[in-house]
């Protein structure tokens, strides 16, 4: 510790103690000095202000300065002090969250690595499956699950499960995916889930049945699912709902996986099968590639190569969908023509009735979303004719 300026100590307590309401630069700079003097009082004051600071900017450079004094405040928590685990926790968040921002890959691992020492292991998890690493990402997610660290939500079974099937463990993978949807179905009897949310996860067990070499049982989720969809058509959701749009975007976009480059570290992919926890950098190259596949989209079309634009117009929709997904009041403004212009072009390829199938289940899971069931019953109708045709 330096010398203390008792004039800047007593100017910072004056500051905190006045009738006014400082502005967050004031206190962080109140707290810095304090820190000096009462650091048990005062550094975690300083942490959850830079923090906050971070949380309102927009300059990953910004947050990198921040996030570093965050964690150097942190660690000068007196060890055993109640506030150290859970401020150092948030300060190396800040930290990791700036320095994937700027594409700081490695440093930013080594931060997740230190969380996950400190038993908090999602954020390496989704990092570990960024770069393609499913098989380790994936026992990060069973310990978290058999150590109780992580209750089993839809969002813990299905990324577990997407990465269980990204390493090619596709039985293990559906052995969670399907234990999440028996608690689904449990749910939804018992008018505690929603009926549309079943829909989705049954749709998406059927891929993951395709991919597996499973073709009956894909087809015996399809039934499942087009019942549960005509009892939707016929008489609606039993009870309103809250936003449930994070759940179908999350399915879409894994759904879209196999159509995207392989994720490596050096090229690293969005960690398909969660919602959020996606690194700034990863984000930003997904969402950005769209003009770029637009353009290719524009050649195809131009040269007659149909089957590979419905693909990559596909891939478009799936940004489309994690850009806008989940905001309810522009839902269908945005989204709908991806999914009308999707069903139109593969109705155009009449020799290949797995795309217009393909085509069919994503609008028809997208009406579901939409809340317009008699459509989507029609739509997932025709799919499933279709695909038991084969």
């Amino acid at each position: 510790m330096g010398e203390i300026n008792h004039d800047a100590v007593l100017r910072a307590r004056v500051l905190l103690l006045g009738s006014g309401e400082p502005s967050l630069r004031e206190q962080v700079n109140a707290y810095r000095v304090l820190a000096e003097v009462s650091p048990k009082a005062y550094l975690p004051k300083l942490v959850d202000a830079l923090a906050l600071t971070s949380y309102r900017s927009r300059d990953p450079q910004v947050d990198l300065v921040l996030g570093a004094e965050a964690v150097e405040a942190a660690r000068r928590i007196e060890a055993g002090d109640p506030a150290r685990a859970e401020r150092l926790r948030k300060a190396l968040e800040v930290y990791e969250r700036a320095l994937f921002a700027l594409g700081r890959r490695e440093e930013a691992r080594t931060v997740c690595e230190e969380l996950a020492a400190a038993g908090r292991s999602g954020r390496l998890a989704q990092v570990l499956a960024e770069e393609g690493r499913f098989r380790e990402a994936a026992a990060l997610n069973e310990k978290a699950a058999r150590n109780g660290i992580r209750e089993h939500s839809f969002w813990n079974m299905v990324e577990w499960a997407a990465n269980l099937e990204g390493a090619g463990l596709h039985d293990e993978a559906l052995g969670v995916f399907g234990e999440l949807l028996d608690e689904s179905r449990r749910k939804a009897a018992e008018r505690k889930e929603a009926l549309a949310i079943v829909t989705w996860e049954l749709v998406h067990l059927s891929r993951m049945c395709e991919a597996a070499g499973r073709p009956a049982d894909a087809a015996e989720a399809r039934r499942e699912a087009l019942t549960v969809l005509e009892e939707l058509a016929t008489t609606g959701e039993p009870q309103n709902w809250s936003c449930i749009l994070g759940w179908w975007v999350t399915l879409f976009a894994l759904s879209g996986r196999a159509d995207e480059p392989a994720a490596t570290p050096e090229s690293p992919m969005p960690p398909f099968g969660t919602d959020l926890g996606w690194s700034g950098d990863t984000r930003e190259v997904f969402l950005g590639g769209v003009p770029r596949l637009e353009a290719e989209a524009a050649r195809l079309e131009e040269t007659g190569r149909l089957s590979e634009l419905a693909d990559v117009r596909r891939r478009i929709a799936v940004r489309a969908a994690v850009r806008d997904g989940s905001h309810p009041y522009w839902f269908t403004k945005r989204l709908g023509s991806y999914f009308d212009d999707g069903v139109t072009l593969a109705r155009r390829l009449t020799d290949d009735p797995a795309r217009l199938a393909r085509a069919l289940t994503d609008r028809a899971m997208y009406f579901a979303a939409a809340r317009t069931f008699e459509p989507a019953h029609a739509d997932f109708a025709e799919a499933v004719a279709l695909l038991d045709a084969r």
